[in-house]
């Protein structure tokens, strides 16, 4: 006979802090010596991920067409500002409601709905015939933007097994740049057509990958820490099964699942009805921001802060803006600027595959000391190289400098693709406990966005205000308060399962003597 659940019980963390020296933690231990690739965990990670490149494709389609839009719609620098950072302030709605939504419909319908709003939004900027009208094609791909951002890692968190985690959950980051790289690529293809053609082309164009994402997450499960919070167990072990290293870590992390979301022990192999409680999510968050523990406060800073000072360093800028700044750097033909920006989306894409085979291996901390540490002297460096160029005239005379610039912009985002990139969202998606887990994820992507749209509305302001060598050594000096930031607040989460990460939360800088 099914077990009756309260719904208010379903999804309640236990918030007593799980002992590493527990017998649970040292089944885990053992179960991950000797890790291997699950290749079904990994295809469907990767089809989760994809979503994400909806996000880059913008992004990077968005830096040159920007260039043929100007001109071709007759705006100003500011309106260039608002065209570029509003979609992540739009995102904000997206991924405000994201959570609720993956509650409600389930991970993987809340991935094809995200597919399917920014299908819309994408067709309508590429027909827009004014400015207006491309602003209201912003803020549809804003909001389906918002909602890959937020579901897209937590999907990947949920269905991998501890010991590819990292390497799973960092897709979505792989995929961004991936989309980035692809938008530089589309607006050198349509560079050459007429000028009222080719930004219309560079733009619609996003809405086909759209479609063969919303039909290839048609053969994806359900999340099976959702479906354990529906009571639907059997469906939830049959994923697991799937998406495990061995039967035994299956059973292992249905256990844990079924203790984090406060049912019976004892209904490790049948379903249970749940009996609906129409909170609204209230008790999350109360939780989560009214009364938190001080595991959850910390856990929250965390999992916003990491979110706060990865846009914070001005990555953003520099990948949108590419073609303004190899300008100053002395480029005056277009297709060159393009050209030079298909290396930035390059090296992005590169760097970030790389930091994917790195993260299960040397974990999350390390990555995001050596990136934060590398891209404040990259930072620096370009901030020095501008500044010069600045000075002279005649630039042929300082050609060096001009390498130098180009060098560092592409060392800028090779430094953020191998941690800052990748692993913020690793990291943000696997610390929040079961019951908090979609809206604090939510938040983390909401404060990312909207730095993000903060940055890229005011770069242009800022350089024009600061000199554009003086806005990078602005962003280098956050990028040196984002090191202390990871240094002292993050713990290491590698080979954690996602119930056991808890525990290594609520002490601050402390934390540093927990094995």
């Amino acid at each position: 006979m099914a077990h009756k659940i309260p719904a208010d019980d379903v999804g309640n963390e236990a918030q007593k802090l799980i002992s590493p020296s527990s017998t649970s933690s040292s089944t885990d231990v053992s179960l991950l010596k000797k890790p291997k690739r699950n290749k079904y965990a990994l295809a469907i990670s990767i089809l989760a991920s994809m979503t994400s490149i909806l996000l880059g494709y913008d992004t990077g389609v968005m830096s040159g067409a920007t260039l043929y839009i100007k001109e071709d719609l007759k705006i100003t620098d500011v309106q260039i500002e608002l065209l570029v950072g509003t979609i992540n302030i739009y995102s904000l709605i997206g991924s405000a409601v994201a959570g609720r939504t993956s509650d409600w419909l389930g991970r993987r319908n809340t991935i094809i709905l995200a597919s399917a709003i920014f299908f819309v939004g994408a067709l309508l900027m590429g027909v827009a015939t004014n400015y207006a009208y491309l602003m209201a094609g912003r803020f549809v791909a804003g909001i389906g933007v918002g909602y890959a951002l937020m579901i897209a890692p937590v999907y990947a968190a949920e269905v991998s097994p501890a010991s590819s985690r990292g390497f799973l959950t960092s897709f979505p980051e792989v995929f961004i740049n991936a989309g980035v790289l692809l938008g530089y690529v589309s607006n050198y293809a349509f560079a050459n057509l007429p000028t009222n053609l080719g930004w219309r082309l560079m733009l619609g164009v996003g809405a086909i990958p759209s479609i063969f994402l919303a039909i290839g997450v048609l053969a994806m499960p359900e999340s099976p820490r959702w479906l354990v919070m529906q009571g639907r167990l059997g469906d939830a072990k049959r994923v697991l099964d799937k998406t495990s290293d061995s039967l035994q870590e299956s059973q292992l992390r249905l256990s844990d699942i079924i203790e984090a979301a406060g049912l019976p022990e004892d209904c490790l192999n049948e379903d249970v009805v749940v009996i609906p409680k129409q909170t609204h999510g209230s008790g999350v968050w109360k939780e989560l921001l009214l009364s938190p523990s001080p595991v959850i406060r910390h856990i929250l800073i965390a999992g916003i802060g990491v979110h706060f000072f990865q846009q914070a360093s001005g990555i953003d800028a520099l990948v949108m803006y590419s073609p303004r700044i190899f300008a100053k750097a002395g480029m005056e033909n277009n297709s060159d600027k393009l050209l030079a920006t298909i290396g930035v989306g390059f090296s992005k894409t590169f760097f970030t595959l790389v930091a994917t085979l790195f993260v299960d291996r040397i974990g999350r901390r390390v990555l995001l000391l050596t990136s934060c540490g590398g891209l404040v002297v990259s930072l620096l460096s370009l901030g020095v190289g501008l500044t010069i160029i600045d000075r002279y005239d005649d630039r042929t005379a300082v050609m060096w400098v001009i390498v130098l610039c180009i060098m560092m912009s592409f060392s800028c985002v090779a430094f953020f693709s191998i941690g800052m990139g990748p692993v913020a969202w690793v990291y943000s998606s696997e610390i929040f406990p079961l019951k908090l887990r979609a809206q604090g994820c939510s938040m983390g992507v909401a404060v990312n966005r909207l730095t993000s749209g903060v940055v890229l509305m005011t770069f242009i302001s800022l350089y024009n205000a600061i000199t554009i060598g003086g806005a990078f050594f602005l962003y280098a000096g956050i990028a040196f308060l984002t090191w202390i930031f990871f240094y002292t607040m993050l713990p290491e989460t590698q080979g954690r399962t996602l119930e056991d990460t808890e525990g290594l939360f609520g002490n601050y800088f402390k934390w540093r003597p927990i094995k």
